[in-house]
């Protein structure tokens, strides 16, 4: 019988999983009296899991890693923090080792009693709909499913944790890629993130290069710019900050789109990601001001200027159909205002977009560039006109629509696709 300093209510760092739901139905059921109907209850919510997350074999077990490798402690937080450099003498170090003792004791011998349930199958031996080989947020876990095995000990359970913290972070930032920002909720990982790659965004090639440059320089560590991309609607600008994050070299990189509206928080949000160790761009998309607004102003002293510096790991990249970003009318101009000073009201409205180191043009393509995309998306998506017809009637297309841009021929291609037997 398994002795009481090695129940995982003696955990020291990772209490937070004792909270779990399925984790609560598995120690009731070591009781032998507890009802039978318990099990095939816990075997629904594993399941739920378990496709969710595309975990195989044995469920408890690696259920069990995905709540430890997502737990944000005192532990993973320090760990994430320092990248993955931890003194072995350290006290956060001992208890680590001490919680992984148990958690050891917990998979040999209670998890044993449940493989001896009638179909136990289900749970040691669970085969997914979806392979364990799909690309998902959890990925990243699948390398680590076989920690809590026989042979592992606590200091190589502790070592594995170092790397992983260190690589992927903990908590949320290890589940997803790009966030919303809310002042009251917080950061929301989002699921289902555009998967476009700059492969999809034809033309822009120094816009894409410089764009990847900075970012690039951003990851290592180097001095990196604020960038603001300008240009015509459906260019491509939101496309390439969102294409960033699919590409190879991004691992350490987060997205976090922030609204017009929560710019007033923007100080908030910076003091949540400055103790993370990854990097993360502040994505504002189609950024514009009307004159009434005043929210720029929380974003001007966030760029530069304001009291408090900008954590390291945080750039914002901003998408505007707007060279100057807040609107100025012809009285500005000629004066016809009450304002005293105002050139220098002027100066406050143009200065915005000076606050940002790089500032990239898309600007709208001409003919011949205009039918070198129709051809490109029109290839890629198999469609079989005669290229002289795909030609006309792209022109068409753009006459009677919204004029010549990337988003206009997804949208002719889109129409095509409909047409098409």
């Amino acid at each position: 019988m398994i002795t009481k300093e090695f129940t995982l209510h003696n955990l020291i760092l990772y209490r937070n999983i004792l909270d779990d739901k399925i984790l609560k139905k598995v120690q009731l059921l070591q009781d032998d009296n507890c009802p039978k109907r318990l099990y095939y209850e816990l075997c629904s919510e594993l399941f739920s899991k378990a496709e969710q997350l595309h975990l195989e074999g044995n469920l408890l077990r690696n259920y069990l890693i995905y709540l430890i490798a997502k737990d944000e402690n005192i532990f993973s937080k320090t760990v994430e923090k320092s990248k993955g450099i931890l003194a072995c003498d350290s006290t956060l170090y001992q208890a680590a080792l001490h919680d992984m003792q148990i958690i050891q004791n917990f998979i040999s011998h209670d998890l044993h009693i449940l493989s001896k349930k009638e179909n136990s199958k289900f749970l040691f031996d669970f085969v997914p709909n979806t392979p364990s080989t799909a690309v998902t947020n959890y990925s990243i876990l699948h390398p680590y499913l076989n920690l809590l095995n026989k042979t592992s000990t606590p200091n190589s359970l502790v070592e594995e944790l170092l790397h992983y913290y260190s690589s992927y972070g903990c908590g949320i930032m290890s589940d997803y890629n790009a966030f919303r920002w809310n002042s009251t909720s917080g950061l929301t990982g989002i699921k289902n993130f555009d998967q476009i790659t700059f492969d999809d965004i034809t033309g822009y090639e120094q816009q894409k290069e410089t764009l990847v440059q900075n970012t690039c320089a951003f990851l290592a560590e180097k001095p990196a710019n604020h960038i603001l991309l300008i240009g015509s609607p459906g260019t491509g600008k939101s496309s390439s900050v969102k294409a960033l994050i699919n590409e190879p070299f991004a691992k350490n990189l987060r997205l976090v789109e922030v609204s017009k509206h929560e710019l007033k928080s923007l100080h908030k949000l910076m003091d949540c990601l400055r103790d993370h160790s990854q990097k993360f761009i502040i994505f504002l998309d189609d950024l514009s001001f009307e004159e009434f607004e005043v929210e720029y102003k929380y974003l001007k002293s966030i760029i530069d200027g304001g009291i408090e510096i900008t954590p390291k790991n945080v750039l914002i990249y901003a998408t505007s159909n707007r060279m100057h970003l807040i609107k100025e009318s012809w009285d500005d101009r000629k004066g016809n205002t009450d304002d005293v000073h105002r050139f220098d009201t002027v100066n406050e409205k143009l200065s915005l977009s000076e606050r940002f180191g790089i500032t990239l043009t898309y600007l709208s393509p001409n003919q011949i560039e205009y039918l070198a995309i129709v051809e490109q998306m029109a290839s890629r998506n198999n469609i079989s006109l005669p290229l002289e017809q795909l030609k006309a009637e792209a022109l068409k297309w753009e006459r009677r629509h919204n004029g010549r841009s990337g988003r206009t021929v997804q949208q002719f291609i889109n129409h095509l696709l409909s047409h098409q037997s």
